[in-house]
């Protein structure tokens, strides 16, 4: 189990009956972003990595 698997267990069970939109997410991700800079990287390859799942290049 990965570290991470907490928060994800955590959103999943906090929220995980809500249905939000990938707009209301990336406002999200922005407001994060915003607070804690040091996450943009990881943040900005997560956000690149939903936008290009469906690509059959990568």
């Amino acid at each position: 189990m990965y570290f991470t698997d907490r928060g994800i267990e955590e959103l999943a069970g906090r929220r995980g009956d809500e249905e939000v939109s990938l707009a209301w997410l990336a406002e999200r991700l922005t407001e994060f972003v915003d607070v804690h800079p040091e996450f943009e990287v990881p943040v900005e390859r997560l956000a690149t990595w939903l936008a290009r799942l469906d690509d059959e290049d990568e």
